[in-house]
């Protein structure tokens, strides 16, 4: 991030990518607070929201690329000519095949110069998309930090920044990096791409942190589990409580994601994954969210029937009464009961819509939402 490739426009508002680096700073390590949104941007994009996609989905994006065609004709445009130039048509977010044949039938070192412009000094997201595009078409390997900055931008930018990265050489650590800093959609798009690339090296990391608990984890929860081989890991749980928790979001998440993603129904190693979760958690510390997760999969082993979770009848009722022996110990007991006083929203949940026939010792006195 470097290297210079032009300058702002004097005066002009906050770029996008000013903006992501800054909140960055703020917290290096963690996501951007609400994926970095309101943008600079917003009040004048939602003014002059343009066109929607077109009926015809091959034809999206041709509108943008004929106006960069029609830049990149001309020998002496400079890329700030295009800082303006896309509100009035269809910007796709993810890769587009007319956006990048545009950029092959002009001069590479232009094309890269242009996109580097738009996505450093655009102060509108429809350039900066178009930019990122641009990028991803004919960027080098210098790219992956600009990249990796607009891309924790992640609903508007995230596919687009997943798909360069995971296009490059050493594309899996660069990955990460970006996985460990977005959340909701952009997640989905990052750890997608992860699994996508099947890469051994991205197996720990899949193992214990792919999964932040958000309900957008459906769409790849099993996934994670099938690509990184989570049925020949059962071992480590003895001495990695981090993996125990994330396999039980794995698992909590294919228990609810039908229509989104791989389900225990349809995951051929759900039993031995329950199996293996249900004999370790127990040894765990109690915390509200193994509480929350153990509950949540105890509720579904004992409302659906056996197949739902892989298993045979015996198989459930015995993983459903070892999880209960867990949930219903003196310390976990406390666990949620003190969580509950504390309104915390999981604990709410499970004391207001839990199964009637779990009749969990946390919650003696209250009864399930008859609405539910």
């Amino acid at each position: 991030m470097s290297e210079t490739i032009g300058t702002g426009l004097p005066g002009s508002p906050t770029t996008l990518f000013a903006h992501a680096l800054q909140l960055h700073q703020l917290a290096p390590g963690e996501p951007l607070h609400r994926g970095g949104e309101p943008y600079p941007d917003d009040g004048l994009h939602r003014r002059r929201k343009g066109p929607g996609a077109p009926v015809d989905r091959h034809l999206a994006g041709k509108d943008a690329a004929l106006i960069l065609d029609a830049h990149f004709a001309g020998a002496s445009a400079h890329p700030r000519e295009l800082a303006d130039a896309f509100h009035d048509v269809y910007v796709p977010t993810y890769p587009n095949e007319h956006i990048a044949a545009a950029a092959e039938r002009a001069d590479r070192e232009r094309v890269r110069r242009a996109g580097r412009w738009l996505v450093r000094y655009g102060t509108d997201r429809c350039s900066v998309t178009i930019g990122l595009a641009l990028v991803v078409a004919v960027g080098t390997a210098e790219d992956t930090a600009l990249i990796q900055t607009i891309g924790l931008l992640s609903n508007d930018f995230g596919p687009l920044a997943a798909h360069a990265l995971g296009n490059r050489p050493g594309g899996v650590e660069a990955l990460l990096w970006l996985a460990e800093r977005v959340t909701g959609w952009g997640r989905v798009h990052v750890v997608e791409t992860i699994c996508r690339r099947d890469d051994p090296a991205a197996r720990p990391w899949l193992l214990r942190r792919a999964c932040d608990g958000d309900f957008l984890n459906g769409y790849f929860a099993g996934k994670v589990a099938t690509v990184a081989r989570l049925h020949e890991a059962l071992a480590n749980l003895d001495t990695d409580s981090d993996m125990v928790d994330h396999v039980g979001r794995l698992l909590h998440m294919m228990s609810d994601c039908g229509g989104m993603g791989l389900t225990l129904a349809h995951y051929p190693h759900s039993r031995a994954v329950l199996g293996a979760h249900a004999h370790q958690v127990g040894s765990l510390s109690p915390t509200i969210e193994r509480y929350f997760t153990i509950a949540a999969l105890t509720q579904h082993l004992t409302t659906k029937p056996p197949e739902a979770a892989g298993c045979t009848a015996t198989e459930q009722e015995a993983l459903r009464e070892t999880y209960r022996e867990v949930l219903d110990q003196e310390e976990w007991t406390r666990t949620a009961r003190a969580g509950l006083a504390a309104d915390d929203h999981r604990m709410r949940w499970l004391a207001d819509h839990r199964a009637p026939e779990l009749r969990l010792r946390a919650f003696p006195d209250r009864e399930p939402d008859v609405e539910e």
